[in-house]
């Protein structure tokens, strides 16, 4: 009976590296897409609650005057600032391009909108965060523009002639 059970654990512990093996071998460029992809649209969509038609709405400048308050910067440049932001990059990054930079742009702006104006979203914006710092740290991955323009630099140097 002792053989048994622990010839049990051995499979299930197989079973577990196994399993462990195959979600390793998820690429980092396939988890980099899928988060550039996800928070773009989660700021493309907010992006689009402060227009009507091509221009920044009055409930969009309300809501920044008397609802988010910011410090330190008036509430109609806020929602043209917001807008402009929400709608330019997201679409840097789908289209993978200054990817770094588009996510910092847009953890900032998380930092902003948890720390100034929704502090008891904490969840919700860690899990934007999370999207934003694997873009940040591991980059776009390999559906992206940036690798184009990185690929001249990616080449190793020619080795020195000998003379």
């Amino acid at each position: 009976m002792t053989d048994a059970h622990s010839s049990g654990r051995t499979n299930g512990a197989h079973l577990l590296d196994h399993g462990r093996a195959v979600l390793e071998r998820i690429p980092s460029g396939f988890i980099s897409l899928l988060a550039r992809l996800s928070i773009a649209g989660v700021f493309w969509q907010s992006g689009q609650t402060k227009l009507e038609g091509w221009h920044v709405s009055d409930s969009a400048v309300f809501l920044f005057q008397e609802e988010y308050r910011l410090p330190l910067i008036n509430p109609w440049l806020a929602a043209h600032l917001a807008a402009i932001a929400e709608h330019l990059f997201p679409v840097l990054l789908v289209i993978g391009l200054a990817s770094r930079l588009s996510a910092l742009a847009l953890l900032g702006m998380t930092l902003v909108i948890e720390i100034f104006v929704y502090p008891d979203a904490w969840a919700t914006h860690g899990t934007w965060t999370v999207c934003l710092l694997a873009v940040i740290a591991r980059g776009p991955g390999w559906l992206a523009l940036d690798n184009l323009i990185d690929r001249p630099r990616m080449r190793p140097l020619p080795a020195a002639s000998q003379g």
